[in-house]
């Protein structure tokens, strides 16, 4: 008898049949101690044999409830059925060329695709590349041949990437910038509004954190010097920070009353997460330049930077590019991760997981004075966990919280600034029951602490 494979087939069901980790994924991990650099961490310690709608099974048997989906790249769910089959047919066509040396379909219907799907109803371009780090290395690029000018403004709580230029771009320093300097210049950090942490309360927060941030960049940068302005509009691996209301509308306005080329960062947000296509979206945000990675294509690598068709055509032939961007069997699988969110109408699916979990969350809030915040959109929802009494970060009860929902069947994800904050991805494509009870394993591990 054939073996089940993994996606939408395989059984949608929690179970816990051995030790987390097991017996296999421990010889695994030895194995993986011995031959892969200690820099390549771990957040659950078990290896995967299949995954598909809301589960991923490992070597031992035991099926956990996946709140992660690859850090929201399996929006659509592993393996699933059109991203399966276009990629396979592109394998069996070729694997590879090289778009700088024979271009193929794929390349540009996925840019087509784009210029529907992303904010705005001007002429657009998209350019494709392998990572999200290397698509705002990119955008950067691009927006600085562009303008003529140097100097990049991000934001606090920003994350960006791994490399060089991404690592600069980003605020936090363990584990990701840590030892690894110097960094690149002209980079400058500005306030973001942090609703939950923000002095004066959050009724003050979009006002004076855009008041303070167009104050920096005017007075410590000068406008006339920037080339970009840069921003999540849902900060990601800074702790699911959605900004209050009114701030990105007055920084986007800010870079266009100033020449200043307006970047969403959505590679965490994008493709449906958030409940719309993009989460920019929400505020009517349409940004000169969007990035775009992670929840494209399926599970395949693969990025974009799409934009206004005159800042994208800055560049010079072969300015951008590297010789995997955009690779066929990514594009095809791109393809079919879009077919899927249209067709299942995803956003919608996103929506309906907010409807489920934030109610659900907020009433553990309100149980657990550990849970200082509870925010998001959509199936990008989170909560940041303090000491109780106050609002001092919390990131040893967060580990260990988390640690007790894998034990239990329940993978997740921690993030933020401080370390203190649980994030929930769910791929988009999950059951409702199989939710709520990966909600109930939450709520048992909160209870036990």
């Amino acid at each position: 008898m054939t073996e089940m494979t993994g996606g939408p087939a395989l059984p949608q069901e929690r179970r816990v049949v051995t030790s987390v980790p097991g017996p296999k994924s421990q010889e695994l991990m030895a194995r993986k101690q011995a031959s892969v650099a200690d820099g390549i961490g771990t957040v659950m310690p078990v290896f995967a044999k299949r995954a598909g709608g809301g589960v991923l099974e490992d070597v031992d048997g035991n099926s956990f409830i996946d709140f992660g989906s690859g850090i929201a790249v399996t929006g659509v769910g592993n393996s699933a059925e059109a991203v399966v089959r276009r990629a396979t047919a592109q394998l069996e066509a070729f694997t590879h060329t090289c778009v700088m040396v024979t271009p193929y379909e794929p390349y540009v219907e996925v840019c087509e695709e784009l210029a529907k799907l992303t904010p705005g109803d001007h002429a657009k371009k998209s350019a494709l590349f392998n990572s999200g780090a290397e698509a705002v290395e990119n955008a950067v690029k691009i927006a600085r041949t562009y303008t003529r000018r140097q100097a990049i403004v991000v934001f606090d709580h920003g994350y960006h990437g791994r490399t060089n230029l991404t690592m600069a771009l980003t605020s936090k320093n363990m584990p990701y910038k840590h030892g690894f300097g110097p960094f690149a210049p002209e980079v400058y950090r500005v306030p973001v509004a942090y609703p939950y942490r923000w002095l004066t309360g959050p009724e003050n927060c979009a006002e004076e954190a855009a008041a303070q941030a167009i104050d920096q960049i005017s007075k410590q940068v000068g406008a006339e010097n920037v080339a970009a302005i840069l921003i999540e509009p849902v900060l990601g691996e800074g702790g699911f920070i959605e900004p209050a209301k009114g701030f990105l509308p007055r920084i986007a306005q800010f870079a266009k009353d100033n020449g200043i080329v307006f970047v969403a960062d959505e590679i965490q947000s994008g493709f449906c997460r958030t409940g719309q296509w993009f989460a920019c979206e929400d505020e009517n945000i349409v940004p000169d330049l969007i990035t775009t990675a992670k929840g494209i294509a399926g599970g395949m690598p693969l990025a974009a930077v799409t934009g206004r068709s005159e800042i994208m055509d800055a560049a010079h032939s072969g300015g951008l590019g590297g010789t995997y961007g955009g690779n066929p069997v990514a594009c095809a699988a791109a393809l079919g991760a879009i077919e899927t969110m249209r067709e299942m109408d995803l956003a919608a699916r996103a929506r309906r997981i907010e409807e489920i979990m934030k109610p659900r969350l907020q009433k553990l809030a309100g149980q657990y004075d550990v849970i200082g915040d509870v925010r998001g959109r959509g199936a990008m929802l989170a909560i940041e966990l303090v000491k109780p009494g106050g609002k001092e970060p919390d990131p040893q009860v967060t580990a260990a919280l988390a640690k007790a929902c894998h034990q239990d069947g329940l993978l997740v994800l921690t993030t933020g600034t401080y370390g203190n904050v649980m994030r929930f991805l769910p791929p988009l494509v999950i059951d409702e029951a199989l939710l709520a009870e990966g909600l109930d394993v939450l709520e048992n591990a909160l209870a036990g602490l």
